[in-house]
């Protein structure tokens, strides 16, 4: 850590040098520290009284309070004491221009008073939270009691900060800031609360992190309670009797080294009343170690309480409440009112123009690698319409600059003045650089399962006693007989009226069917009688197939980042149609596997996918059919891996049953009078994605 005391020192060596023959109202002979009643007390004497309260401010890191005294001198020109009791390091006293300063090197932030009594001034150092000046102590006091809080409002500023405002009576009322849990507390003591702002404030709509905003009156305090959600930091300060708590989101941004919510300087306390905003601008610049120049026209006074805030909301508070505004250089911060350096801004840009106007012009060659001429040639002399005033903007080069493109070569001739050439070199320098490729496989997979089982009966007869000369069919009793077939022609032969024939008959043909082009194995039985001449015949056929396929496809393709690629592979059917002539013409239709893709490699090394993937296969409808299968998405993949980007999932079914009505819904013996086929195919298609970037090292093993 710097030793911020030492430089600030350093700094105030530095005015003394410079008005080393200045004359003081008042001198500081003497600085005694020491421990009195259980607290550490610094006495500072001064060679006559003065009428003026020193202007005393807490530095919050290093720890340390300030007193300046203007128009005071101190004798020998500076004083440094080493105290090391309690709380209380050293004390430092220097000269500062018009100015002295008396530094309190403190070992962490505590509270303190002030006494002025005649030409003796003495800092109490304690352990209460609040800053009191014993001289006003009567005079605060009773404005307070009688005075009552005037105003309580809310107003959203930029980037959704919640801004509480407070009307105090008068600059010398302090405010005690806390917090509890999810609540910040504001307590005034010695001030009454007003009528008309007892009711609590429903904020929630205005979109910051305060929710309610309720003010209530005890008995020696006003306290103003804000409730607040989510994540969020606080900051307050004082201009004027104007108090003013700001809450603001606190927004996690990996883009910025340090974290917050546009303030990152380190926190400092300051207490000034009618101090002169030069003294002020002083103040930041010995705890900042900038250099800061004012303006001449720069002058006023402000009255300003901040508690534990950055530096640079702090200069950011004391510019604003006087319209100022600052440019930086280095560690040079020029502060002006805003007017002023808006005129400086516009004057220099106008002498800028001027001197373009006036340089000299050269005209420099650039050997392009990697980028194409005529696109560098094109950026750097492309202008834009603005509006429509007509204005142009946009064009790199100056007016009387010019781009030629060698395409041959792939030169390009810059015309311009030297200042823009040099600007022109880094710019082609961060252009002409190698673009990154990327490696895209896709594999995509194709499996195919099928089972089918079919199961048949075929049930018939023959008699063949009509034939060798007996009496067909069975005898029923007196003189009838029946005689049975599978169709009428069977009963005809059977009963002996188509003579010669022999009777035989399939009474239904419930087979297994075929799968495919295989046949369904059989079992045939026959049951005959002893003569031989009438049979029962019984065949049974069963077939079960199963079946098991993949298809693998790995298209791959190499392109440059943010370039479209595309491959493909198949074949282009023809098919025939008709034409408004009456006749017919042939076109062709591809059923093709193909791999289209858009990379876009991000700045942490991920790949994003544009992708188009399709898998056509001939339909086995024919005619020119094609069954379609294609994946259309855009994803986000880390280099080398693998993501699955799609599927699709076929399950088909089939059971179907063939039967003699009632006869086979018998139990059992009903299975000899059916037929039974069941199917099943299942199909899955997957697509797997690979982006890897393609580097030197990969390039050259592949």
């Amino acid at each position: 850590m710097k030793q911020r005391s030492l430089l600030a020192n350093s700094i105030l060596l530095g005015f003394i040098s410079c008005f080393s023959v200045a004359s003081w109202a008042a001198d500081i002979v003497s600085i005694n520290g020491m421990h009195q009643n259980g607290r550490e007390v610094v006495q500072i004497e001064l060679n006559e009284p003065i009428d003026f309260d020193p202007v005393a401010f807490l530095v919050q890191s290093p720890a340390r309070i300030s007193l300046d005294f203007p128009g005071v001198g101190v004798v020998a020109g500076r004083k440094h004491i080493d105290v090391n009791q309690g709380n209380l390091r050293s004390i430092n006293a220097v000269e500062a221009g018009d100015r002295s300063r008396v530094v309190l090197s403190l070992r962490e932030i505590g509270s303190y008073q002030i006494h002025k009594s005649g030409n003796m001034v003495t800092v109490q150092l304690g352990d209460a939270p609040s800053v009191r000046h014993s001289t006003e102590a009567v005079k605060s006091s009773s404005l307070s009691r009688a005075a009552a809080i005037e105003k309580i409002d809310f107003r959203r500023g930029m980037n959704g900060v919640g801004r509480v405002l407070l009307d105090l009576p008068n600059d010398s009322v302090g405010v005690d800031v806390r917090q509890e849990g999810k609540r910040i507390i504001l307590e005034i003591p010695n001030v009454s609360l007003s009528d008309g702002f007892k009711n609590y404030l429903d904020v929630a709509d205005f979109g910051t992190p305060v929710k309610y905003i309720r003010p209530k009156q005890t008995n020696k305090s006003t306290v103003v309670e804000i409730e607040v959600e989510g994540e969020w930091s606080q900051s307050s300060y004082q201009v004027g009797n104007q108090y003013v708590l700001e809450v603001h989101k606190v927004i996690s941004d990996p883009g910025k080294l340090t974290p917050g919510v546009g303030f990152s300087g380190e926190k400092l306390s300051l207490n000034f009343q009618n101090v002169d905003i030069r003294s002020l601008l002083s103040v930041i610049a010995d705890f900042t170690n900038f250099n800061i120049v004012v303006a001449d026209s720069v002058n006023g006074s402000l009255t300003l309480r901040l508690q534990d805030v950055p530096w640079d909301q702090a200069l950011d508070v004391i510019l604003n409440s006087k319209e100022l505004g600052y440019e930086k250089n280095g560690n040079v911060l020029w502060v002006a009112p805003k007017d002023e350096l808006n005129e400086r801004r516009q004057k220099d840009h106008e002498a800028r123009l001027a001197l373009e106007k006036l340089e000299p012009l050269r005209t420099q060659s650039f050997q392009l690698n990697y980028a194409r001429a005529e696109k560098i040639a094109e950026q750097l002399t492309q202008t834009q319409d603005q509006g429509s005033q007509g204005s142009q903007s946009g064009r790199f080069l100056t007016e009387r600059g010019s781009a030629i493109a060698e395409p041959r070569t792939n030169q390009l001739f810059v015309t311009d003045t030297p200042s823009k050439l040099e600007e022109v070199v880094k710019l082609i320098a961060d252009w002409d650089i190698p673009v990154r490729q990327v490696l895209i496989e896709a594999r995509i997979v194709q499996a195919n399962d099928s089972f089918g089982r079919n199961l048949g009966v075929r049930l018939g007869m023959s008699d063949q006693r009509a034939e060798r000369g007996g009496d067909g069919g069975y005898h029923l009793g007196g003189g009838n007989r029946a005689v049975f077939g599978g169709t009428y022609g069977n009963v005809l032969v059977g009963s002996g009226a188509a003579n010669g024939t022999t009777a035989a008959g399939q009474f239904f043909d419930l087979g297994a069917n075929a799968i495919g082009s295989t046949s369904a194995a059989s079992f045939a039985l026959s049951v005959f009688n002893s003569a031989a001449n009438r049979f029962l015949n019984l065949e049974i056929s069963a077939l079960e197939s199963t079946g098991e396929g993949r298809v693998i496809s790995s298209p791959r393709v190499v392109t440059s980042d943010q370039v479209k690629a595309y491959i493909e592979q198949g074949t282009e059917l023809p098919y025939s149609t008709s034409s408004p002539s009456g006749g017919t013409t042939v076109e062709f239709r591809k059923a093709v596997l193909s791999l289209e893709v858009t990379p876009q490699i991000t700045p942490e090394g991920n790949v994003i996918l544009k992708l188009l993937v399709k898998k056509d296969n001939l339909s086995a409808h024919g005619q020119g059919a094609i069954d379609t299968r294609r994946v259309n998405t855009e994803v986000l993949v880390e280099n080398g891996g693998t993501v699955v980007i799609g599927g699709i999932f076929e399950l088909d079914e089939t059971v179907l049953e063939n039967k003699v009505p009632f006869l086979g819904d018998l139990p059992i013996a009903g299975n000899l009078f059916k037929r039974k086929e069941r199917s099943a195919s299942k199909s899955e298609l997957l697509v797997f994605i690979t982006p890897k970037i393609v580097t030197k090292q990969n390039s050259m093993r592949q």
